[in-house]
């Protein structure tokens, strides 16, 4: 019993790492259409350093440049494209996906919100904030993150867990923070642009909060959606 919860926990586990190498995939294809040297594409330098901090190997990586930068001989076309709503108990939730059938995806996700509230465009990203976020850590105790984000040009700061501090920062200023924290003695963990919300929906019991749990992870296994930002506390 316990040999075999194991190796489902395993291929679980196998099967989540493969959907995230995928995700980072397509991002890295759609920055390197901009050009394949992370040092002169400020967003394909953000997403290679996500792959890399995910352990993505580093053939399919630049197997993944190679082929967004068309230097495969392969023609490339994911279009972004954002979907709003509302999950099950008036939850908001705004969807990311990188699609090659904008219309077979509409589709598909019109009917994964069947137990939510699909939204017009605006229905519900009036309510977040359009931001760049990067987490970090500090290199020494005795470093500062306001006095940090201060002087490298971020909007704000907060501490979460295990010592990680998220510095917020204008969506242009995203980059420029991101070089600037190690001469603050900061090593940036991750950072990408992204959606918080406003204010967040709370006091749902443990029943609505597993509907709500269950919508989004039906959402989350789709090929297709790349990010998702939910107003829950």
């Amino acid at each position: 019993m316990g040999a075999q919860w194991k190796a489902k926990h395993k291929e679980a586990a196998a099967n989540a790492k493969g959907k995230i190498f995928g995700k980072l995939s397509k991002e890295i294809m759609v920055a390197a259409r901009a050009g394949a040297d992370p040092d002169m594409n400020s967003r394909l330098r953000l997403v290679v350093e996500q792959a890399k901090k995910a352990s993505m190997p580093r053939d399919t990586l630049e197997r993944a440049i190679k082929k967004g930068a068309g230097l495969l001989g392969e023609s490339v076309s994911f279009e972004r494209v954002t979907y709003e709503g509302f999950a099950p108990h008036r939850v908001p939730v705004i969807v990311e996906c990188l699609t090659d059938n904008v219309n077979r995806t509409v589709a598909e996700i019109r009917v994964l919100f069947r137990k939510g509230q699909l939204g017009a465009s605006g229905s519900v990203s009036w309510d977040f904030l359009y931001q760049g976020m990067i987490e970090a850590v500090a290199n020494t105790e005795d470093l500062d993150p306001e006095e940090a984000a201060i002087e490298a040009g971020a909007q704000d700061c907060e501490m979460g867990e295990d010592g990680v501090v998220l510095f917020l920062t204008e969506p242009t200023d995203l980059d420029a923070v991101c070089k600037a924290l190690p001469d603050q003695g900061f090593t940036v963990q991750s950072a990408q642009l992204g959606y918080r919300p406003k204010n967040t929906v709370d006091g749902l019991n443990d029943e609505q909060m597993a509907e709500v749990e269950a919508f989004l992870e039906a959402l989350d296994n789709h090929d297709d959606v790349q990010n998702m930002y939910v107003g829950l506390a």
